[in-house]
């Protein structure tokens, strides 16, 4: 059984942990989480307030990293450095080659390993864009996102001062192209048009239409529902004209924990490194023997 330590408690550290409990070849050792009170009193038994004592219940073989995608690569290289393999969901694109470099040095001094950038996007649909680019080898791929909430971009947006909850709506236009709309819950005393400005600034949403709303209740307006809508246009060999398309509408939160869980077995079969979901066999993703998937899936 693989012993699983969940770092972060919050939407998507509490679908890990279903997901972890659920899976055949796993085992949940602890919940970091600096609140005792955000665990359910069920798994309360596995709180642990704090990474340096992620090792109070017994051993821990991979942490599945549940925090924002700022605060995974400085946890991430302390787990690393202590020899327990990690996986996240980063999700700062220009950023991940950099980060994973990082995490690689830290993963091998460790004789660990680790994946980021294993949610959704990145994530699987990183694994779907690089197999219709072999199916097509030139033309382009277009990634819709939405209408939904991203999770990243609420975090991003929760974080500026003045802002005591945000909602982060992506909504597709088109070919790429996406408009987000950002609705705040401001602190008495914070300025909206300072507030706003920041948002816009800020590296989450600074490529994208950015659109800030001041509300009363941000919670009153939360869904977990996100989706993809990914099309390629390109040519296969000779032959044009070859159009692959790819469509999923999800929970968010549900669908992320669920291929952290997955990364997290794929991990312990790696060698000491960093590596993001496509550099590794699809196969290690799932629980089995290799005779068994390579019959029921090929």
């Amino acid at each position: 059984m693989i012993q699983i330590a969940i770092v972060g408690y919050g939407n998507v550290g509490a679908c890990a942990a279903d997901a972890v409990r659920l899976a055949p070849d796993m085992e949940l050792r602890c919940i970091v989480t600096r609140t005792e009170s955000r665990v359910p009193l069920s798994l309360r038994p596995l709180w642990v307030s704090d990474i340096q004592n992620i090792r109070a219940y017994g051993e821990v073989d991979v942490a599945i990293l549940c925090l924002p995608s700022r605060l995974c690569p400085a946890t991430a290289e302390t787990l690393l450095q202590a020899g327990i393999s990690t996986v996240d969901s980063y999700d700062i694109h220009p950023e991940i080659w950099a980060q994973k470099c990082r995490l690689d040095a830290a993963a091998k001094a460790g004789n660990a390993a680790a994946i980021i950038a294993a949610g959704w996007d990145p994530g699987s649909d990183s694994l779907l864009r690089a197999l219709m680019e072999a199916m097509a080898p030139r033309g382009i791929t277009y990634t819709d996102f939405g209408p939904g909430m991203s999770m990243g971009h609420s975090v991003a947006a929760k974080a500026i001062p003045g802002v005591e909850n945000a909602l982060s709506m992506t909504m597709p236009i088109g070919a790429g192209v996406h408009r987000r709309m950002v609705y705040v819950q401001l602190s008495p005393d914070a300025s909206f048009d300072t507030v706003a400005q920041a948002i816009r600034s800020d590296p989450y949403f600074i490529h994208d239409e950015t659109h800030v709303i001041q509300v009363a209740d941000v919670k009153a307006m939360q869904d977990m529902g996100h989706g993809v809508q990914m099309t390629r246009r390109g040519v296969s060999g000779s032959a044009h004209n070859q159009t692959l398309e790819y469509t999923m509408r999800i929970n968010n939160p549900a669908l992320t924990g669920q291929i952290l869980t997955s990364a997290a077995r794929a991990v312990t079969k790696q060698l000491p490194g960093c590596y993001t979901l496509i550099e590794i066999p699809l196969i290690d993703l799932l629980p089995g023997g290799k005779e068994e998937l390579v019959r029921r899936l090929v």
